[in-house]
């Protein structure tokens, strides 16, 4: 296995790991304050946001323009 993928699957796994607890952590705060109900829309808009510009660039032959060029 190359280096980079190696390397590669740490960081995503410890970003994972991170955001899980970063994630339980909001929802713990949901349950003490009540205004917290108020911080999911935007959260849940950016994290949807985030989610389509992933979608759209994994999915688009256009930006697969450079892969297939000779070095």
């Amino acid at each position: 296995m190359p280096i980079d993928k190696l390397v590669l699957i740490i960081v995503v796994v410890i970003a994972a790991a991170g955001a899980t607890i970063w994630l339980s952590l909001f929802v713990a705060a949901f349950f003490q304050f009540t205004f917290g109900w108020l911080i999911l829309a935007p959260v849940g808009l950016v994290i949807y946001v985030i989610y389509r510009v992933i979608a759209e660039r994994v999915g688009n032959a256009e930006e697969d323009h450079y892969d297939n060029m000779d070095h």
